[in-house]
């Protein structure tokens, strides 16, 4: 009985230290190839080493540090039909679906959000 509830302790614990984290950040905000609106900085979780993203312009990204092994992201231009969203898991940044927001469908903020909400984490 022992050995079960200590694997069970085990297995809450390490799926605890995996969990997704809601804190988003806005990384770029769609103005100009400025310089951007966030730092990552290292830390204990999947960031080792601080860096400054370089944003074109036009583009909003979003960026998600979820855990030792996960980062997410969302992005979209002003001057774009469509929401992109990769992570850390595997494969490559995809198109994920066409913008919302602004004049002609274009992409705002609110759909970056949205693409990083829909990235893959497993």
């Amino acid at each position: 009985m022992k050995k079960v509830i200590l694997g069970s302790v085990l297995a809450i614990a390490a799926v605890t230290s995996f969990s997704v984290n809601a804190a988003a950040v806005s990384v770029c905000s769609g103005g100009s190839a400025a310089n951007p609106t966030y730092t990552f900085t290292a830390g204990t979780s999947f960031v080792k080493v601080a860096f400054t993203p370089k944003c074109s312009a036009n583009v909003f990204l979003v960026g998600n540090e979820q855990g030792p092994t996960l980062f997410t992201v969302g992005s979209g231009s002003a001057k774009g039909r469509n929401r992109f969203a990769g992570s850390s898991v595997g494969g490559s940044v995809a198109n994920i679906a066409p913008c919302t927001g602004g004049a002609n469908d274009t992409c705002n903020a609110t759909d970056a959000t949205a693409a990083e909400a829909a990235a893959p984490t497993t």
